[in-house]
């Protein structure tokens, strides 16, 4: 059949069945000759600018709703169209009356200062057939055109009351949209447009978690489109926020649960229910995407979208919706849309009900192509019941526990709870109200919630008895233990990981315990994957700051960084990543918050003190650092270094020569790494191997660092800087400083001189910082520092291996014939083990049983016993290493 031959068909329908569409056929003659000629022109329509304001665009909605039908029931304009053409329509519709609206106001004034924030449907471009609209309208005080001696909110209001009437005054051509302000923040009392920053004033801090769930859709549609988006950038924050907030998700959840109630009356499907509102209709579908979206796209804007089909492949793309819940639901939306557009033809009413007379029922069943209201109520069936299914699964289950002590005990007891009564009795105090972050009725609700998910948890966690006495000191220290417990609550899976962090890594536990907003970081699907590249650390770090004042940035960092490290963390815990590959995870994320907090900072000093032509600051990593192989707990050894003239002026309005400049803008560095902020610590800093030591000036010319790398240094200044690496420096400056390294690691030396001032100071050192037991893989004999000795003693002695990473090293000489190819794998299981014990066991005791299972099969050993057998065979392999390099072999 071609285009004209159903469009032909289609119009038949229309006029057999819908009485509005009959109306418009009569009336517009020219867009039935169209659509009988196969044409589809009139579904954008044109807005004739010679006519008034208020009829053009009458005429073009009554154009434009024939077209857009009659294509609808012929099947040659699919929903997405439909619903895109209307949107875009009622965006121009808008815009042309603010600017009549504006231009009737002020005669010739530029029509600014006045916006329209569109939401709901209209927002997200999925306007019905015969939808109101819900627009926001703002004013800018500052620019909207005003007449002499008026105030601005005076005048704002009269151009909004002259938009309501162009958009939804009737006369015989009908009207363009009716318009309902009600989505505005207190309808009751506040005017009809509202100045922009008392909006923004209003959403940062008294909004409803409701209105979170409308501005997922928000979109500055017309008038000063950048007066919208300024306040939509603004609000961005309230809408998607990274630290969650499951209040917000149970608020709007329980509106669905209250529409349900309200409009199913307890009847089963049938004629008079509502498509939108009843269980398992098109609200269900909104909402099961909008709570998906707001829990997760405070950290993911590609899940933003505020059309409902787009979010829920995005979500599904990201994966935290099953395929088969968008294979139910997105359907499902495209059909009801579609049946809910035809109700809407036949008498142009804004109903989303099913008629309740079977005669009207096989009318709208007829006009949409099925043979009576039997077939249609048939094909809506099963797509009801698969979305009410989907969306009933958002809810928990769970019954709560036993509020008297005993009886919570017995019930414990009796699901095999090993420590029921210490447990009873710490829930019976978490519910007394005595600990400050349980005092509300909110939280205690939010306690009850999760307590059947939380308990079993607790049983299956490595040590339960641990895992109450960690959890019970979180809660005592928190301000509120709402959001935790609600976040618990909707993710069930991160009670796991809480049980294992606080049972097997004491210190990610006590992160936890001052900051509980980095359990927000695991819900993410990339959680336990390694963080990217340096690049890709930095981007993170630096996200939408542009403007931000330096505490703020520094702030961002400290709390962006905290959620990576606790996360690196806990992928050693969940066995997710080999612990070398998350050391080098974890010197990334050091070295991006190097270079971002150097480059904040120093921007924030060249304002007061300008630059010094021809000079930088350098920073070098020496350690764990410059070996890009850090633990959890790792200091940050840094030198910093600065190029050019050291005579040199800066050109700012606060001058200072160079050593001065280098050295105040180092300490500030320093400061902007290693001080607590509000989002936590960041690193220790630690440059005492700078040149003359904690003695000598904090930062130094590469030409007195080169100087006093060939004339003044020590042998063990030497033997550190084989693991230097440059993390902050421009390509010029890190060639020039690489050069100097190079050229110090490689100039000739006395061998025995080498030999004996390194043997003695590995003597000093076991003398002065003996190992603290077995499980000190770093200062026992045969440890790393033995490994450490030996490495760079040949470095030094032969001029090869010359990598700061150990890893790179070893191979390099052992190729060369000057290690034992043996210290490769040792380096590899005692970096392993050392990593892991930094975070399970920091004070070297022998830890309990499923740590010590955590450590072997961390470090790929079958058992602990396996382990401490590799370890024993590890360190005599190193301890002889080491022996022969010491005696010159």
């Amino acid at each position: 059949m071609t285009d004209a031959a159903k469009l032909t068909e289609a119009l038949a329908r229309a006029e057999a069945h819908a009485p509005y569409l009959r109306m418009l056929m009569g009336r517009y003659p020219d867009v039935v000759a169209a659509l009988s000629a196969g044409h589809l022109g009139h579904i954008v329509p044109v807005i004739d600018p010679d006519m008034p304001v208020a009829r053009a665009l009458r005429i073009a909605k009554g154009k434009q709703a024939l077209a857009l039908a009659v294509g609808d029931l012929a099947g040659l304009v699919p929903l997405e169209e439909v619903t895109g053409c209307l949107s875009a329509f009622a965006d121009a519709a808008l815009d042309h009356a603010i600017r009549a609206a504006i231009l009737a106001h002020v005669p010739g004034a530029e029509p600014r200062g006045f916006a329209a924030i569109a939401l709901g449907k209209h927002g997200g471009q999925e306007l019905n057939y015969s939808s109101d609209i819900d627009p926001i309208f703002l004013f800018d005080p500052q620019t909207l055109p005003k007449r002499a001696r008026e105030e601005p909110g005076e005048a704002a209001v009269r151009i909004g009351r002259k938009v309501m009437d162009l958009m939804q005054a009737r006369d015989g051509d009908g009207y363009v949209f009716r318009v309902d302000l009600r989505l505005r923040p207190s309808p009751e009392v506040t005017p009809i447009v509202l100045p922009v920053d008392a909006a923004i004033s209003y959403y940062e801090s008294s909004a409803l978690p409701w209105e979170r769930a409308a501005f997922i859709r928000a979109r500055a549609c017309s008038g000063d489109v950048a007066l919208g988006q300024y306040f939509l950038d603004a609000i961005r924050p309230f809408v998607w926020r990274r630290g969650l907030d499951f209040g917000a998700i149970r608020e709007i959840r329980g509106m669905t649960h209250r529409i349900r109630d309200h409009y199913a009356r307890g009847q089963a499907f049938g004629p008079g229910f509502d498509l939108k509102r009843g269980r398992g209709g098109i609200r269900e579908v909104e909402f099961f995407a909008q709570i998906h979206q707001l829990i997760h796209g405070g950290r993911d804007a590609s899940l933003r979208s505020g059309n409902t089909p787009a979010a829920l492949m995005a979500l599904m793309q990201a994966g935290w919706v099953p395929k088969e819940a968008v294979a139910t639901l997105t359907p499902a939306y495209r059909l009801y849309r579609t049946i809910e557009h035809r109700l809407q033809m036949v008498d142009d009413q804004q109903t989303h009900s099913l008629p309740d007379d079977p005669q009207a029922l096989d009318n709208v069943a007829r006009l949409s192509g099925y043979a009576d209201g039997a077939a249609l109520m048939a094909v809506l069936a099963p797509h009801l019941e698969g979305v009410g299914h989907w969306y009933d699964g958002l809810d928990s289950e769970d019954e709560g526990l036993p509020q008297d002590e005993a009886r919570l005990t017995t019930t414990l007891t009796m699901e095999g709870f090993d420590e029921a009564a210490f447990l009873a009795q710490r829930i019976a105090h978490w519910r007394s109200g005595a600990l400050r972050a349980l005092r509300t009725p909110a939280a205690q609700q939010a306690l009850e919630a999760v307590l059947p998910q939380l308990t079993r948890s607790i049983q299956a966690a490595p040590h339960p008895r641990t895992a109450i006495v960690q959890l019970d000191t979180m809660i005592e220290r928190l301000p509120s233990a709402i959001n935790l417990f609600r976040l618990l609550e909707a993710r069930p899976p991160l009670l796991t990981m809480l049980m294992d962090v606080l049972c097997l890594a004491p210190t990610l536990a006590e992160d936890l315990s001052r900051r509980t907003g980095l359990l927000d970081g695991l819900i993410d699907a990339s959680a336990l994957d390694l963080p990217g590249t340096v690049d890709d650390i930095m981007a993170r770090l630096t996200h939408d700051d542009a403007e931000a004042a330096l505490e703020e940035r520094l702030d961002r960092v400290r709390q962006e960084v905290g959620e990576m490290r606790f996360a690196l963390g806990v992928q050693i815990v969940e066995a997710a990543n080999d612990p070398l590959a998350v050391a080098g995870g974890y010197a990334r994320v050091a070295e991006a918050a190097i270079r971002v907090v150097a480059e904040a900072v120093t921007a924030a000093f060249e304002k007061q003190h300008g630059r010094i032509a021809g000079s930088e600051l350098i920073i070098l990593a020496l350690g764990r650092m410059g070996g890009a192989e850090l633990t959890h707990a790792s200091d940050l050894d840094l030198i910093y270094l600065f190029s050019g003239d050291f005579a040199g002026e800066s050109d700012g309005r606060k001058p200072l020569g160079a050593v001065h400049y280098f050295n105040r803008l180092a300490q500030r560095v320093t400061m902007g790494l290693s001080v607590a902020t509000a989002s936590g610590p960041l690193y220790e800093v630690d440059t005492r191997l700078r040149p003359s030591g904690a003695d000598g000036p904090l930062s130094v010319s590469l030409d007195g660092f080169a100087k006093y790398q060939r004339e003044d240094a020590w042998t063990w200044e030497h033997m550190a800087l084989t693991r230097a690496r440059v993390v902050y420096a421009s390509e010029e400056g890190r060639a020039a400083t690489e050069a100097i390294i190079h050229a110090v690691l490689c100039a000739s030396r006395d061998a025995a001189t080498l030999l004996a001032d390194a043997t003695k100071m590995r003597t000093d050192m076991a003398a002065h910082k003996p190992p603290k037991g077995l499980l000190d893989v770093k200062l026992c004999s045969g440890g790393l520092v033995d490994l450490e000795f030996a490495v760079h003693v040949m470095q030094l002695k032969s001029g090869k291996g010359l990598s700061p990473g150990l890893g790179a090293a070893i191979p390099q000489l052992v190729e060369a014939g000057l290690l034992p190819e043996t210290l490769a794998d040792a380096h590899r299981l005692l970096t392993r083990v050392l990593v892991t014990l930094r975070l399970v066991a920091p004070d070297l005791s022998v830890p309990s049983a499923p740590t010590r299972a955590l450590i072997a099969r961390a470090c790929g050993a079958e058992s602990w016993d396996g382990l401490l057998e590799q370890l024993d065979a590890t360190r005599q392999g190193v301890a002889d290493a080491w022996a022969a390099v010491a005696a010159g072999h």
